[in-house]
């Protein structure tokens, strides 16, 4: 009996040092953190005859090629017409054609404008789960939020895993005021880490005041108990958007921006076989464009805000489903936030979540959620702009002052919130993502958010393939994305969705290391080095060597566009070749970021960047004017304050800019000399004068 006794006295021991032991080991085991992985394809080397040979990467075909593609599918043989017409390429269309191209269909996706120009560049730059939104499931027993959340963190993984040199974890600090909070935050952090699973890679943690103020000097120290600081991604939007549609192209679709489709065409039996298409680029070059007509058998619109203009061109009375809303960010300079560690403001004066990340360089704070108009290029409005700054404000230090001049870029994103047509209700907005198919056939995926976008895609190429019995098949011979035959990617191309394991182009040779290679081979900077890797990948290989030399002793190539910022001459050229870039805007805003990043920058590059993609696609003088206004009207949308506007290039070329009556200029001490002494001297001056006037 006493034996017993002892034992069970030993069990509760037991198992709480069980527990605490099975906690430390699942908070603090050994991870495998995706993204940070040796590269699948090993850096080129110098060979025993001295010899280096640079990575042979497959080609896209020309624009000129593929808009031939399109042309032929309305030959008359079935052969030559598509399976599945994508119109929109943003970020769920451009992964619509991913996945459909990678089953063995034939696919076709269209732009009006450019990949990513709407929405998808226009986000938060998070991948992520969504804390927010798992308070509310748990506090509303919402298990269909619960669901979306679930869902979300599974895809952040599949970022992580399919483009690491595009998106990475960032660590997210939530600051805490009061000390109740922390055992409510810090089991709300916790349940998130554990629905992650692994999905995740770091456990969330608990900082002390003082070590909050360590990670995050610019915090406010008032009231400060301490901060959380939870896990979740970040990525470059549009460069990943862009990186999609060209690893679709590289796997057989034909892929077009700038073709606007006019019309849709349907059989005698009223269903959609085909859509009338009209290139808008030859228009800029003083063209006529001849529309042309396609022929599909399934037509999937993805046009984000934009999708019940399709919906009406297949049906002009069907009812209206898009319920627009506008989210403001703006960009601050770097020194508002750590490089490595963002912010989270849960609870703003009205109730809102604002986001405040290191981002490119600089610092991201956003969003605000507005109803909203539909317009091409919506303007950030000023009330929301200075919202942010007065939220950012209050838990930033008293010290630091929040100035309107450091806004350096502000935009406007519309989200597509969405209603679904076949529901009782019709005015209540989805949770999360609608898949529609109307009557005569059209396909319509829209809502939803970035971090989802593949879960999307592989919904809606699912329920066409079902719809129209579309043959998927293996994919035998698949290109060689990494460049080389000696590596075989984990995706099995067998006709399933396999888009959570294609890695994109430039992801198969990427290492956090592999800028030095760069540096050492090109001579380029070393900020240089790290943005041309950490934005294509292992094709920054290719990407340096259309940088023009320098005749300097370093670098010995790569000319800056914009001296604040590492994007170089070779981007552009790699833009126009490799990426289907056809405009300044699409260079400024999509392939760089430079536009996003600082709009006056973005205008003080702007000749430099028409003159090189003039020397690329043989423009005249009249079309590279076309840019120069177009471009500027465009940087509007972009923040760029009103009296710039009316710029012209020579203003820039000379340097004539008139910043005088800028609020940048009107910000810092244009002298170098102590106060004190300044007034001294100005004193002395008026006392001068007065005495010359005696």
């Amino acid at each position: 009996m006493s034996r017993l006794l002892r034992a069970k006295k030993l069990v509760a021991p037991a198992l709480v040092a069980g527990v605490a032991g099975g906690s430390l080991y699942y908070m603090y085991k050994p991870r495998n953190i995706p993204g940070y992985e040796g590269p699948v394809v090993p850096p080129p080397i110098f060979g025993a005859d001295g010899t280096f040979k640079l990575p042979r990467f497959p080609q896209v075909k020309s624009r000129d090629q593929q808009i031939a593609d399109l042309k032929k599918s309305n030959s008359g043989n079935k052969e030559d017409e598509y399976d599945v017409l994508v119109i929109g390429a943003g970020a769920t269309g451009a992964g619509v054609a991913l996945d459909a191209a990678t089953r063995g269909l034939k696919v076709a996706v269209v732009e009006r404008d450019d990949f990513s120009s709407g929405t998808s560049s226009k986000s938060t730059k998070l991948v992520h789960g969504g804390v927010r939104y798992l308070e509310k499931a748990v506090w509303n027993l919402d298990y269909a939020q619960y669901e979306l959340v679930k869902e979300a963190l599974k895809e952040r993984k599949y970022f992580l895993k399919t483009a690491p040199h595009l998106s990475s974890w960032l660590p997210i600090m939530l600051p805490l005021d009061q000390w109740w909070k922390v055992p409510y935050y810090w089991a709300g952090t916790k349940f998130y880490d554990f629905l992650a699973g692994s999905e995740g890679i770091e456990s969330s943690y608990f900082l002390t005041k003082s070590k909050a103020i360590d990670a995050f000097p610019m915090l406010k120290q008032t009231d400060l108990v301490g901060a959380l600081v939870y896990y979740d991604g970040a990525h470059n939007d549009s460069r990943m958007n862009v990186s999609i549609g060209m690893t679709a192209a590289l796997y057989g679709a034909t892929v077009v921006n700038h073709m606007e489709v006019t019309g849709l065409q349907k059989g005698e039996n009223g269903k959609l076989c085909g859509a009338t298409l009209k290139d808008v680029i030859p228009e800029r070059d003083g063209n006529e464009a001849t529309p042309f007509n396609i022929k599909a058998k399934c037509i999937i619109n993805c046009t984000g805000p934009f999708t019940d203009s399709i919906r009406k061109m297949d049906d002009q009375d069907c009812k209206e489903i898009v319920a627009p809303a506008s989210g403001v960010h703006v960009i601050l300079p770097g020194y508002y936030s750590p490089g490595k560690m963002g912010l989270i403001d849960p609870s703003t004066s009205d109730g809102r979540v604002i986001f405040f990340l290191p981002w490119q360089g600089n610092t991201i704070a956003g969003t605000t959620d507005e109803p909203a108009t539909i317009t091409k290029n919506p303007l950030p409005d000023e009330k929301s702009i200075q919202w942010i700054l007065n939220e950012i404000s209050h838990y930033l230090s008293p010290d630091i002052n929040v100035r309107r001049g450091d806004v350096l870029a502000a935009w406007s994103g519309l989200r597509p919130l969405v209603r679904d047509p076949k529901a009782k209700n019709t005015e209540s907005l989805v949770r999360n993502h609608l898949i529609d198919i109307s009557p005569s056939g059209l396909i319509t995926c829209a809502g939803g958010k970035w971090t989802t976008y593949r879960q999307m895609a592989e919904e809606c190429v699912d329920a066409a393939v079902k719809e129209f019995n579309l043959p998927v098949k293996p994919i035998a011979n698949p290109p060689l994305v990494s460049g080389t035959e000696h590596v075989e990617d984990e995706a099995v191309l067998d006709g399933s969705c396999q888009t959570h394991r294609v890695r994109l182009i430039g992801a198969h040779g990427f290492s956090r290391t592999l800028f030095i290679h760069l540096i050492q081979h090109f001579g380029v900077e070393t900020e240089v080095a790290k943005h041309l890797t950490e934005s294509y990948g292992d094709r920054a290989w290719t990407v340096a060597s259309l940088c023009k030399a320098t005749n300097k002793r370093f670098p010995a190539k790569g000319e800056r566009i914009a001296e604040l910022y590492p994007f170089v001459d070779g981007e552009i050229r790699y833009a126009v070749r490799h990426e289907y870039a056809q405009t300044a805007v699409d260079v400024l805003a999509r392939r760089t970021r430079l536009a996003f990043l600082n709009a006056q920058a973005a205008l003080e590059a702007l000749p430099q960047v028409i003159d090189i993609m003039a020397d690329e696609l043989k423009w005249d003088a009249k079309r590279k004017e076309v840019e120069w206004k177009e471009t500027v009207a465009f940087l509007e949308s972009m923040g760029l304050p009103q009296p710039m506007l009316t710029t012209t290039r020579q203003q820039v070329e000379k340097g004539k800019l008139d910043w005088s009556n800028s609020l940048e200029w009107k910000m810092y001490s244009r002298h170098d000399k102590p106060v004190n002494e300044r007034e001294r001297n100005e004193q002395a001056e008026i006392a001068e004068r007065a005495g010359t006037h005696r």
